[in-house]
This record gives structure tokens, C-alpha cells and sequence, in this order.
């Protein structure tokens, strides 16, 4: 093979098929061109995740065999670094769906390119998306945001490509320095897009899913147990005296105006949606048994009120008084 033959003619997957071998006069393969596919996670991070917004920046290969690029070179390398014919030889023309925005990458070379003898063919690319994720909000935050994006051939169907999972692969690797930001990854797995689910079925398509979890000790820790904390000191005022107004009035009002403040300073980070969700449960919750304390305060204290201007009861010393009265209550009757 000569340097014309390694740069040019080779722009459409399907000039494969019509290479002939010098033995033989039969075409090499037949079908489609199969083009291997791993993903390598290097970082997760969520900035705000009840956003249901998370970046992912991992590497994308992809390996397939062109016997046009085979060469019988006796140096000491294994492959041609090929990055400087990027835009010479033909590529898979692979983008991403139902993922949400591209980040720009940090730095100008974001890819390798490298030919091996036997016309293998290996492609890194380094890819950074910030992924649209779905979550139940109704019970958030107990749900676990699931994050999906596919990747198929932008102009050649399924006839022409065919994606696959290298060695089968049902999980994608990670980095052994994978760093995360307030990005929970619980598990993950690999397959081919539904044929239901993607909206070209004629095109080759592969898909990650990302399942997320939440941390909830921090929802504990921030949310439920101050509500605990406010609603029990609430309920301290059934303890004592109904006529201790000032001491009342202030744990009620102050522990109502906590819960007021805490609930919607945090409120305030959470995602806007029109349905009934269960921060909004317990929220109500909470407010319905501070407001039941002070509701208690003032009624006791009107019963209380109403009592001391009844007359008193009589109360008699000994059984001889009692006997006495009883007597003349009788008497008077008769």
C-alpha cells in the first residue's frame, strides 16, 4: 500500500465490501460494518441535583477492521499514529441523542486515531455531556433520577453500520480515579436502543442508562429531623399551665416561624414542578401539628377562662357536715 492509497478513497464504509483480496477474487466480508463501541466513565458531578441536571465526561472508543489500511511495516511500532489524516480517512459518523447539552472540552485535542497492521482501527474520543435526566418528583427526594443517551450513525442505516457492545459488555468501565460531585452513581447498564423507543428503527443504536441515587442522610439531617425537632418543641406547651400565656405564645409563635424559615430557604433549591410531591406532604404535615399546638393554646385558655367565672363548687369537711346538708336538702323538700 502506498501513502496515495493510506490517505485517499477511503470516505463511505461501504468501499470495504469491494476490496478484493490479491489470493482470491471474493470480497473480503459481506454485511455491514461492525464497529466496536466501549465507554470509559472519568467523572460524574450534579451541581444542584434536584435540577435532575448531571455531567458526565468519559471516553468513547470505538474499533472496527478496514482491510484497506493494512500495511507491512518492519518498525518497531505496532501502529501508525494516525491523528494528522483525521479528516483523510473515513470515520463513523457517530452522535449523540436524548442527552441534553454538548460542554466544550478543555483542551484542543480531544481525540486519538491509530491504525494497526492488520488494518484495525482504533478511535478515542473524549466527550463531555450534560445529561437530562428523569425522576419521579412526586416522591422526591426518594426516587432514583435515571439518566439515558444513545449513540447511533448520524447518515448510514443499519445496512451500511451496526454498532456493538465491545465483548458484550453489560456495564460500562470506570476510571480508577473516577471523581464524583454530589453525583450518587447506584448502577448502570449497556443495551441497543428499542426498536419502540428510538425514532429512526432503520439506524444502528446503542444505549447507556445511568441510575442515580439521592442522598438522603442529607435530607434527614437537613429537612425531616429539624421538622421533628420544631413539631415535638411545639407540643412542649401541653405541659404546662394553661394560664402561662406568655410562655405559650412564645414557643408557638417561634417554633412555627422556624419551621417558615427553614422550610422555604430550602424550598427554594428544589425543582418547580405543578403536581404534589412528598417534601410538599411533609411540609404540610408539620405545619398542620404547629398550628394544632397554638390552636390547643387558645382553647384551653377560652375553656379555662369560661370556668373561673362559674360559681364554686361545694366542698364540706367531714361526713357529719355532709350528713347535715343532706338532711336538710330533704327536709325543705318535704
Amino acid at each position: 500500500m502506498n501513502n496515495q492509497d493510506f490517505c485517499c478513497g477511503m470516505k463511505t464504509p461501504q468501499d470495504v465490501r469491494v476490496i478484493l483480496p490479491s489470493a482470491n477474487r471474493h470480497p473480503i466480508r459481506k454485511g455491514p460494518l461492525l464497529v466496536n463501541v466501549s465507554v470509559l466513565l472519568l467523572s460524574l458531578a450534579s451541581p444542584d441535583e434536584s435540577s435532575l441536571k448531571y455531567e458526565v465526561e468519559f471516553l468513547l472508543q470505538q474499533q472496527w477492521y478496514d482491510p484497506r489500511l493494512r500495511y507491512s511495516n518492519q518498525s518497531r511500532y505496532d501502529f501508525l499514529n494516525a491523528i494528522h489524516h483525521h479528516g483523510d480517512i473515513w470515520l463513523p459518523d457517530t452522535y449523540f441523542i436524548m442527552h441534553g447539552d454538548f460542554k466544550a472540552s478543555l483542551i484542543p485535542v480531544h481525540f486519538s486515531l491509530r491504525i494497526y497492521r492488520n488494518g484495525s482501527v482504533h478511535y478515542l474520543m473524549r466527550r463531555h455531556l450534560i445529561l437530562s435526566c428523569q425522576g419521579i418528583l412526586n416522591i422526591f427526594p426518594f426516587d432514583d433520577p435515571q439518566c439515558t443517551f444513545s449513540m447511533e450513525s448520524i447518515s448510514y442505516e443499519m445496512s451500511a453500520i451496526k454498532y456493538v457492545w465491545k465483548n458484550d459488555e453489560s456495564t460500562l468501565k470506570k476510571s480508577p480515579s473516577l471523581k464524583t460531585l454530589n453525583a450518587y452513581l447506584d448502577r448502570n447498564h449497556t443495551t441497543e436502543c428499542p426498536s419502540t423507543g428510538s425514532w429512526r428503527g432503520n439506524y444502528s443504536c446503542l444505549e447507556v442508562n445511568l441510575i442515580f441515587t439521592r442522598d438522603r442522610a442529607f435530607y434527614f439531617t437537613t429537612v425531616f429531623i429539624p421538622g421533628i425537632i420544631l413539631v415535638t418543641s411545639s407540643f412542649i406547651t401541653f405541659f404546662l399551665e394553661w394560664n402561662a400565656v406568655p410562655a405559650r405564645v412564645m414557643i408557638g409563635v417561634t417554633t412555627m416561624l422556624n419551621f417558615f424559615t427553614t422550610s422555604n430557604g430550602f424550598r427554594s433549591t428544589l425543582p418547580v414542578v405543578s403536581n404534589l410531591t412528598a417534601m410538599n406532604v411533609w411540609d404540610g404535615v408539620c405545619m398542620c401539628c404547629i398550628y394544632a399546638s397554638l390552636l390547643e393554646f387558645v382553647l384551653v385558655n377560652y375553656v379555662g377562662r369560661k370556668r373561673s367565672d362559674w360559681p364554686l363548687p361545694i366542698v364540706y369537711q367531714n361526713k357529719d357536715q355532709d350528713y347535715k346538708q343532706i338532711t336538710q336538702v330533704r327536709f325543705n323538700f318535704t
